[in-house]
């Protein structure tokens, strides 16, 4: 398999952490987005939206983050990572859903300000990152993990990346003690890769 990613996408972070958690083996391609690789006609051919990541599953071609997530939960067979019980899927796919929406319009377009000079609206975006923060910190105080479950799922690998780097898009994550305790348990998995740091946002202070 091969991944093409860029080492400071947090939604490429999340298709690379996961295949790792997973076991799977895989190439990390890496997308040249300043030179503007990701316009190229043959990368479009991949993706007509022009974005990372996107997996090469020998010809199979799976873009979107957490649409690789569900291909390889599926590919390595039954699984904490992806439950079959459909009370179980559900709740996992609603905070996918939660990924794709309030994390991407909150804490990652924050971050997005800071690392790659985003023209979004701070205090918007950093507030919308403290209402979802709120609410999951909420949640993660009665669970282990993000979905109720007894394992970790996808849901907790979509989650982790933003939010473990909000701080990069000034966003105080100190507050949210059960968030970073989750954070932390993500952390000892078996396979686990960090996103890498930029010294950006509040980050910049350390």
């Amino acid at each position: 398999m091969k991944l093409y990613y860029h080492p400071l996408s947090g939604h490429a972070h999340r298709a690379h952490l996961f295949l790792s958690l997973a076991g799977v083996n895989h190439e990390l391609v890496e997308v040249d987005l300043a030179a503007q690789q990701h316009k190229t006609p043959e990368f479009l051919a991949l993706n007509a939206f022009g974005e990372i990541p996107i997996l090469d599953d020998d010809g199979v071609i799976i873009p979107d983050s957490n649409a690789i997530l569900v291909y390889i939960a599926r590919k390595i067979g039954p699984s904490h990572w992806l439950p079959t019980d459909p009370i179980e899927e559900a709740k996992v796919q609603r905070w996918l859903s939660v990924a794709a929406g309030k994390i991407a319009y909150g804490a990652c377009a924050a971050r997005l300000i800071t690392v790659f000079n985003a023209p979004f609206d701070p205090l918007e975006v950093i507030g919308r990152a403290h209402d979802a923060l709120g609410v999951i910190d909420q949640v993660l105080e009665w669970n282990r993990w993000i979905a109720g479950t007894d394992e970790p799922t996808i849901a907790d690998v979509a989650l982790y990346s933003y939010i473990e780097r909000a701080p990069e898009g000034n966003v105080n994550t100190s507050v949210y003690t059960a968030v970073g305790s989750w954070l932390r348990r993500i952390e000892t998995l078996p396979g686990f890769v960090p996103f890498r740091r930029t010294a950006a946002g509040l980050e910049a202070t350390l």
